[in-house]
């Protein structure tokens, strides 16, 4: 069997739909395993830029089966949707398929996720109010609708009957809002329901029979490592994992289905919403490289804070995750700094360490410990080879693999699917 694992090893947004877009050429089967329409990627394709936000990115590979595993929570409105962009500009949707046991976002879903944010105040944790996170609570709860009763009419309409009342109660007697009705919500998701039917299948054994045949699985992450619910920057995470492990329990499949992980890591570190983050810079630097690199969400617009590349961070999510190569993405918007910063440690009460923290105290105290090294100069932009790259940029690149004791096997100079240097093969 071959199975390879793409997962982002910072905030999310390193850069991983390019990779997984990449790699997908050589990929049977394509399966996206955690979070909702709350993560985004971008893939660029013959200067044709496409935003993908639940449909997996094997979808520009004709001949791949493209899995929303049981892991994932689906807006059935938003999933169709893109399905009708991809549709008007030409491109097959019919290899997409939706596990039986994904949960379905409902607009109560989505209610209580803006009710329990305002209620927060200054301690909002920065939710996109999608629905995701009331939505893996109902699944937590065990009273969630999924997919397979999503589609049945009649327990549908029973089930949402059970489930708005007993949440109309909290919007109404908690939050004080009003309440939703249930004919008006029946009436326009059960619609969605009707469309959504024939991509419902049982995937766990798509993807078994793929492994057991030795066909090439990409497993595709969504989000970053720290954003996880246990692992991540807690309590400013998702409702779910992108971690290695969030792909077991988010597909089906056992650990032996994995044998490559790639770590997907931005030269650079970046993160939205709030919560600590220790190398960010909040000046023109930071500025410069927000405008370089491009960085305002795929599903949100928002800005993202950005600051130099943190290897406390990334020496902890190769160790979660047992990343086995790093794939290094915008190394080109670094290009032109006459000095480079990497972070090497962290100062916690004036003790230096290079372990990340549990604790949020300490993570916010936290003080960069740098390593300063010089940058590189000139357009990288189409450099083929890692040969070829600046003799400083490959000093950076050496710097990254000895301290997390993991090789750069992928090097991204640009968006394109050619502005891609890779040290090794994967399928």
């Amino acid at each position: 069997m071959s199975g390879l694992a793409i997962i982002g090893s910072q905030w999310g947004d390193e850069g991983k739909g390019k990779i997984i877009d990449y790699l997908a050429k050589s990929a049977d089967v394509v399966v996206r395993a955690q979070g909702g329409n709350n993560a985004g990627h971008t893939v660029v394709v013959d200067n044709e830029k496409y935003a993908l936000h639940l449909i997996p990115s094997g979808i520009l590979n004709p001949k791949a089966i493209n899995i929303i595993g049981n892991g994932v929570v689906l807006d059935p409105k938003v999933f169709l949707e893109e399905i009708e962009k991809f549709e008007a500009r030409g491109i097959d949707t019919s290899s997409i398929r939706i596990s039986e046991r994904t949960h379905i976002i409902l607009p109560y879903h989505k209610t209580m996720d803006a009710l329990m944010e305002e209620k927060r105040g200054a301690m909002d944790i920065g939710t996109t109010k999608k629905g995701i996170g009331p939505c893996y609570m109902d699944k937590a709860e065990r009273v969630g609708i999924r997919a397979l009763e999503f589609i049945r009419e009649d327990i549908f309409a029973d089930r949402l009957r059970q489930e708005l009342e007993k949440k109309n109660e909290i919007i109404t007697k908690i939050y004080n809002a009003e309440p939703l009705g249930y004919d008006e919500i029946f009436n326009e998701y059960n619609q969605y329901a009707k469309k959504l039917a024939k991509y419902v299948d049982n995937t766990e054994k798509i993807i078994n029979e793929a492994l057991k045949a030795n066909k090439n699985v990409l497993f595709e992450g969504a989000q970053g490592s720290m954003l996880d619910l246990d692992f991540g920057t807690y309590p400013y995470v998702t409702s779910s994992h992108p971690t290695v492990g969030g792909f077991v329990v988010g597909s089906g499949v056992g650990f032996g289905a994995i044998n490559e992980v790639i770590g997907i890591t931005k030269a650079y570190t970046t993160r939205v919403g709030k919560g600590p983050f220790v190398t960010e810079l909040e000046d023109a630097t930071g500025d410069l490289i927000r405008e370089k690199g491009h960085e305002y969400g795929t599903t949100t617009g928002r800005a993202r804070r950005c600051g130099w590349l943190d290897l406390v961070v990334l020496k902890y999510s190769a160790m979660i995750n047992g990343f086995t190569a790093i794939s290094l993405m915008l190394l080109d918007v670094l290009s032109d700094f006459e000095t480079l910063k990497i972070c090497v440690g962290y100062e916690i009460d004036g003790k230096i360490t290079t372990d990340f923290p549990a604790y949020l105290g300490d993570l916010e105290k936290a003080k960069p410990v740098y390593k300063e090294m010089p940058g590189f100069k000139g357009d990288i932009t189409e450099v083929k080879t890692y040969e070829d790259l600046p003799e400083n940029a490959k000093t950076y690149i050496k710097t990254i693999e000895e301290f997390i004791d993991v090789p750069v096997k992928i090097i991204s100079v640009g968006p394109r699917r050619d502005q891609t240097i890779m040290r090794a093969s994967f399928f």
